[in-house]
This record gives C-alpha cells, sequence and structure tokens, in this order.
C-alpha cells in the first residue's frame, strides 16, 4: 500500500535522485539479514548469464562445423548446447528459488514496520487522516518493495550483465561497427524510454490519486452505511464515488494511450538497429570475412540482447511507478511520532492512583483553546466527576490522561509522577476506560473482552462479564460468546456494546478508571444495573467520571463543572444544587425530562 496521504488536489510526487536514492539506501536494512542469500543469487545470476551468452557461441560453431560439409555430427557441441541451455534455465530457477525469501522477509518486516509506526502515531495523525487511503497505499507502497527488489535482480541487473558480456565478444572477435551499433542502439532506446516515461508519470500519478480516493469514498461510505441509509443518500455516494473513478478513467486511458506510442517508438529503435546490424553482416558474409556461423552468433546475440531489453522499458516504467509507491510509504514512515518517550522514560510506579492536575491547558491550534489551567486532584479511591456542556472539554481531560496529547501548558502527575516522564505503555497499562462511542473489533464477543488481557483465562472472561450484566445475554446467542459482533460491533445494540466494555475494563483490572458517558447507551434499568456494578468495580479504585446523565455521578466525592475549558463549579451533588449555579439549571432540566 504505498501510503498517499488524501488532499483534495492531486500530488505531484517528484523523485528527485537524492530522495530516490534515499529510499533505496532505506531497503538496505530489510534485506541486509539475508545478505548471504543475496550474494547467491548474484552469483547463480553470473553463471546464468554466462551460460546464455555461450549458447550463441556454441551454436556458431556448430552451424560452421555443417556447414564446411563435415559427414560426422557434432555431438559434443550439440550436447554443450543443450547443457548450457539446460543450465541457464537451471541457474535462473535456482536464483529464484534463493531470492524468494529475501524478497517475501522484506514485504514481511516492512509490513510489520509500517503498522508498528502507524500504531505509534497520534491520535491527532489518525483522526486528520483517511484510513481508506492509508490502507490503499500501504498495499502498494509493501508491493514496490517486492517489485524493484525482483526487478533489479532478475532483469536490471542481468540485462545490463548480458550486454556487457556481449559488447566485450563483439569488440574482440568483430568489427568495431557491431559495438558501435548495438551501444548507440541500447543508448537511444534507453534515453527514449527514459524521457516519454517521465512524461507518462503525470498520468499515473493522478490516476493513483484517483483510486485512492474513489478507494477511500467506497469504504467511508460502507462504514458509515446507517447513516447513508437514514438520510436516503444512496445514489449521491454512488454519483461522489463516479466523478471520482471518471477521473481515475481519463488519467488511465491517457497512461493506455501514452504508453503505446512508447511501446511504438521503442519497436521502432530495435527495428532499426538489428536491421543494420544484419546488413553489416550479411556484407561480411559476402565479402568473405565472415562465416555463416557468424551471421547467426551476431543475430541470437541480438536477439538475446533486445528481447530483455524490450521489456526493460515495462521494468523501467514499473520501476518508476514502485519508486513513487514507496516514496509515499517511506514519507509515512518518515513521519515524526508527536508523542514519544523521553530517553529517561521509567516505568510508572500507580500505587494508589492518585491523580494531581496542575493548571493544564492545552489546545488543537494556538488560536482555539480546549482546555484553560484547569487544576483538581482525585484523590487515591476516590470517584470524581466531570459534567457539562457538549465541547467543553471533558473528553480532552481523558484523552490527556492517557497522553493521546500532550498538554500545552501545566502538567499531569500520577503518583506524584509527571506523565510525561513514564513510559507510555506503563501509562496506559495502568488506566482503563470505558469511552463513550465504543467500537468492537470484527470478532468474536470473547475475543473483544480478552483483548484487555490475552493472557487472562475463560473463566475470568465469564466473570467480567457477569459483572457487567452481559452474561445471560451472550449465553442466550446461538454461539455464545464465539459470535461474532460485526464491522464495529453493529451486529450489537449501543448497549451491548457499551457493557462489552465495561467488561473489557474490568478484565484489565487497571487501578484507575475513566467512563466516559459509560451508560448513555443504556435504557434505565439497563443502567441502574450497570451502575451497581461500575460502583463495585470501582471500589479501591481511582475513578474518573464524565456523564452526561447526571443522576449517575450523584455519589461522587467530588463534581466538576466545566464551560469553555475552565472549571467554573465543584463540589458534591447536595452542595452544587444549594449553589444554584450551571449545575442546579442541568438537574432541574434532567428532572423535568425523566
Amino acid at each position: 500500500m504505498s501510503i498517499h496521504l488524501h488532499n483534495s488536489q492531486p500530488q505531484t510526487i517528484s523523485l528527485t535522485a537524492a530522495p530516490r536514492q534515499s529510499k533505496l539506501r532505506a531497503m538496505l536494512p530489510y534485506i541486509w539479514d539475508y545478505r548471504g542469500r543475496v550474494l547467491l543469487a548474484l552469483l547463480l545470476l553470473v553463471l546464468a548469464k554466462l551460460a546464455n551468452v555461450g549458447i550463441p557461441i556454441v551454436l556458431k560453431h556448430i552451424v560452421d562445423t555443417l556447414d564446411n560439409h563435415s559427414h560426422t555430427l557434432p555431438l559434443a557441441l550439440l550436447a554443450a548446447y543443450g547443457l548450457l541451455r539446460l543450465g541457464s534455465s537451471l541457474f535462473n530457477e535456482l536464483r529464484d528459488a534463493v531470492f524468494a525469501r529475501v524478497r517475501f522477509q522484506a514485504m514481511r518486516r516492512l509490513s510489520n514496520t509500517a503498522l508498528t509506526h502507524l500504531h505509534r502515531l497520534s491520535l491527532r495523525f489518525h483522526i486528520e487522516r483517511q484510513t481508506g487511503a492509508i490502507s490503499r497505499d500501504l498495499e502498494r507502497g509493501t508491493r514496490s518493495v517486492s517489485t524493484i527488489l525482483n526487478y533489479m535482480i532478475f532483469h536490471i541487473i542481468p540485462t545490463f550483465a548480458e550486454f556487457g558480456l556481449i559488447a566485450m565478444i563483439l569488440f574482440s572477435q568483430y568489427d568495431p561497427q557491431f559495438v558501435i551499433i548495438t551501444v548507440i542502439t541500447v543508448a537511444v532506446y534507453v534515453a527514449f524510454t527514459f524521457a516519454v516515461t517521465e512524461w507518462r508519470m503525470e498520468f499515473r500519478h493522478t490516476a493513483n490519486h484517483a483510486e485512492s480516493q474513489a478507494n477511500n469514498q467506497a469504504i467511508d461510505s460502507l462504514v458509515n452505511y446507517e447513516t447513508v441509509k437514514y438520510f436516503g443518500n444512496e445514489a449521491f455516494e454512488v454519483r461522489r464515488y463516479d466523478e471520482t473513478l471518471q477521473q481515475w478513467e481519463e488519467a488511465s486511458v491517457k497512461s493506455q494511450t501514452s504508453m503505446s506510442t512508447l511501446n511504438f517508438g521503442q519497436s521502432a529503435i530495435i527495428a532499426i538497429g538489428v536491421t543494420l546490424m544484419m546488413i553489416f553482416a550479411s556484407q561480411g558474409v559476402v565479402a568473405g570475412r565472415m562465416s555463416i556461423g557468424d551471421l547467426v552468433l551476431v543475430n541470437t546475440f541480438l536477439l538475446q540482447l533486445f528481447i530483455p531489453l524490450n521489456f526493460l522499458g515495462i521494468v523501467y516504467r514499473s520501476t518508476k511507478y514502485a519508486l513513487a509507491d514507496m516514496e509515499l510509504m517511506f514519507n509515512l514512515l518518515d513521519h515524526p511520532t508527536e508523542i514519544q518517550d523521553s530517553p529517561t522514560a521509567y516505568p510508572l510506579e500507580v500505587g494508589e492512583g492518585a491523580i494531581h492536575f496542575d493548571r493544564v491547558s492545552f489546545d488543537y491550534q494556538p488560536e482555539r483553546p480546549i482546555l484553560q489551567e484547569v487544576s483538581f486532584d482525585i484523590p487515591p479511591g476516590h470517584k470524581i466527576a466531570i459534567v457539562g456542556t457538549s465541547g467543553a472539554g471533558k473528553t480532552t481531560i481523558a484523552r490527556l490522561l492517557c497522553r493521546f496529547y500532550e498538554v500545552t501548558g501545566g502538567r499531569i502527575l500520577i503518583n506524584g509522577q509527571d506523565i510525561r516522564e513514564v513510559t507510555q505503555a506503563s501509562l496506559r497499562a495502568s488506566i482503563g476506560i470505558v469511552p463513550q462511542d465504543t467500537v468492537l473489533f470484527n470478532d468474536t464477543i470473547y475475543y473483544n473482552i480478552v483483548y484487555a488481557r490475552p493472557q487472562a483465562s475463560r473463566e475470568e472472561v465469564i466473570e467480567a462479564a457477569r459483572l457487567a450484566h452481559i452474561h445471560h445475554f451472550i449465553e442466550s446467542l446461538p454461539k455464545g460468546y464465539d459470535t461474532v459482533v460485526g464491522e464495529r460491533g453493529l451486529k450489537l445494540s449501543g448497549g451491548e456494546k457499551q457493557r462489552v466494555a465495561i467488561a473489557r475494563v474490568i478484565l484489565k483490572r487497571a487501578k484507575i478508571l475513566i467512563f466516559d458517558e459509560a451508560t448513555s447507551s443504556l435504557d434505565s434499568k439497563s443502567e441502574q444495573a450497570i451502575q451497581a456494578a461500575l460502583e463495585e468495580v470501582a471500589t479501591q479504585h481511582t475513578t474518573l467520571v464524565i456523564a452526561h446523565r447526571l443522576s449517575t455521578i450523584v455519589d461522587a466525592e467530588q463534581i466538576l463543572v466545566m464551560e469553555q475549558g475552565q472549571i467554573i463549579e465543584r463540589g458534591t451533588h447536595a452542595e452544587l444544587l444549594n449553589q444554584g449555579g450551571m449545575y442546579a439549571h442541568l438537574w432541574a432540566l434532567q428532572q423535568e425530562e425523566s
């Protein structure tokens, strides 16, 4: 998948020599572990080319022997001819087999590296990027590495090695004009191929961009299937998809048409070169300077050289496209990781899990502050709730506590340790969260629960489901815990998904718990049951609750009321009601609604 970072306008990729060389160098670590195999493959390549060049030489001697009206079959020469042909094929196949491990191991390692890097990139990166385009470009990028390795070892190097051997033989055995014609033909051919291919690259880039965009649009519309159906926008989605495919079609047609021009030009150059060589060779035979065997030798050399050289045009184009795809993928790998462990980072000692927000400020853009010097404490084992209007910064506090973003001012401490000074892995291992929008893997219910702690036993998973009051529902399903929940968990209701998420966080056994509107998708009866379970789970845990329904947090030791990134009220439920401020107003509104 070459990583194509989606923009509204097509990008023109400049593949100058420097970045191209740097990206090729970037491939070296992926093949270095198999350098022995690479050297063996190159040795087999040389042997194959020596055998291939030896075939016309033996054929020349066979023809000359028969032309001299010999009454004895040149069995030794015929046997040598057959062995050289067999050897050429054998060495080529051995080369392919030896190098296969290098190619596919490089693809595997690069795929793992890309996925690992994507997981390391910040939440900001993933919110701003489109997954469909990234998926498509990752596929292209990984495939491009295999393409480049394949062409370098199996086509480019062999072709030029054979060209060098043939040029040496022609120069040492025949008139210089044969070498001159061969070199000029090859030079003109290569120059023409490079020039036309550079022109054609623009069409390829446009087609790639449109293909990635169309793929992203298709995936996006399918992921949001219900929304499309709610608004009856099936025709709109197909029309938008088709408009992008139309751009792809136009660029692809131009690419194909220009390729026909390129192919004809290449064939014309080869035809002229071969014709000139045969004219000079025929003159040599007529003049007695060359034998019929020499004519066959020159002709066979040319056929052997120009057949792969004709293919070299396709190789060059494919390599250029692969370099473009690889460029995008390595640009992704070069994308800086916004959230990084400091060199002196140490594992978090969570202790009792005390949390301290010390004048924390945060913004996505400087002109739009989200939090402004927010300060509060959550003592060990206590439950603190945050309420407020939409956009007040409640969920941002949870994300900052998990260090999905870096604070732009102030600091966050857990058990007296600045979370920027501890490892991210240990920090997130200490926090269990039930997010507002629960998204499940397209796998079984069991997999989605045990994901919190993969080494947990089945009994522990079932116990977590019991505490989350979802065990009986799971058991009622035909496949029980082996029921597949569908893409993003769409086969389950919102309340069922949230209870799976609650079971997952129970299984994690984290010291710090975050419930981000964890019961927002539940009916009143289920909410009461889940609230009892959450209270039981939260015992002896430091708990942060982000709530919309105020009835779920009346037992909190402290309630923070936020508006426009600031805490405007704080206190217990009773204290806030007595203040008669925003909390009291929200409480009155929700009491009327109920």
